[in-house]
């Protein structure tokens, strides 16, 4: 395994647990349209959500829509917009909340030298405010959303601005992490030294491993043995012992 020094985490399914709340916030926006349960094409609108679970949240409207044969940028933006409020209402509910061990997977990492960023398929506002209600923007070294990149997922646009923002050298010293097909496709097509996915989030075993990862975690705390450094608690006390 090459030396790591720029990790690229996913949030929502990686490091964050939102229990439902995406589904919750994309039914919302799709109600607008007349998408509700039971309603003509329904069923195979939220198979297309699923399927794009991790990309940028304006492109998977603008897909959406397009399948129904609507073209219009001004709806998929009131979409968008009606998403990211219903997402944003259940993040000051507190319904989001980090997964377990993902603070102290992150602080670890720091603590062996290796820059994070946190990127998402949410648009910046959303997912400052999301950061913020987790109280981690002290944690992090970078967060990005596709605006911030060019492109989101499955694109490297943001693995990639990550490690050049963050100093990094040569690809292979970058770590990608997500729970879906698409954060595995992007870490593979950014040529990351370390491609791995979650089986905390949307994507299941099956899929991951068909879109070509080249490891499948339990959590996110399985990557510091992978990545090579060790445990909060290891790295704790050998700090403490210095």
């Amino acid at each position: 395994m090459p030396e790591i020094t720029v990790a690229c985490l996913d949030m929502a399914g990686t490091t964050v647990a939102d229990d439902g709340s995406i589904m919750a916030a994309f039914g919302a926006a799709a109600a607008e349209f007349g998408l509700v349960p039971g309603a003509p094409g329904y069923d195979e609108a939220i198979t297309f959500v699923h399927d794009t679970m991790g990309q940028s949240k304006i492109e998977v409207f603008r897909q959406l829509l397009a399948r129904t044969g609507d073209t219009s940028e001004d709806r998929a933006q009131h979409a968008n917009r009606v998403f990211e409020r219903s997402y944003a209402e259940s993040v000051h509910k507190g319904l989001v909340r980090p997964l377990p061990g993902a603070a102290e997977t992150i602080t670890a990492l720091r603590a062996a030298g290796i820059k994070v960023c946190l990127a998402t398929g949410f648009a910046p506002v959303t997912r400052d405010a999301l950061l913020d209600a987790l109280g981690w923007r002290p944690l992090i070294d970078l967060a990005l959303s596709p605006a911030d990149a060019g492109r989101g997922r499955p694109w490297p646009d943001m693995p990639l601005t990550a490690l050049i923002r963050l100093g990094g050298g040569a690809v292979r010293e970058l770590a990608v992490v997500g729970d879906t097909a698409s954060d595995v496709e992007s870490g593979l097509r950014a040529g990351a030294g370390l491609v791995a996915a979650v089986a905390t989030g949307a994507g299941s075993r099956e899929s991951l491993a068909a879109a070509g990862a080249p490891h499948i975690l339990d959590s996110i705390g399985d990557l510091l043995q992978l990545a090579g450094v060790g445990s909060p608690q290891s790295l704790s006390s050998q700090s403490g012992a210095q």
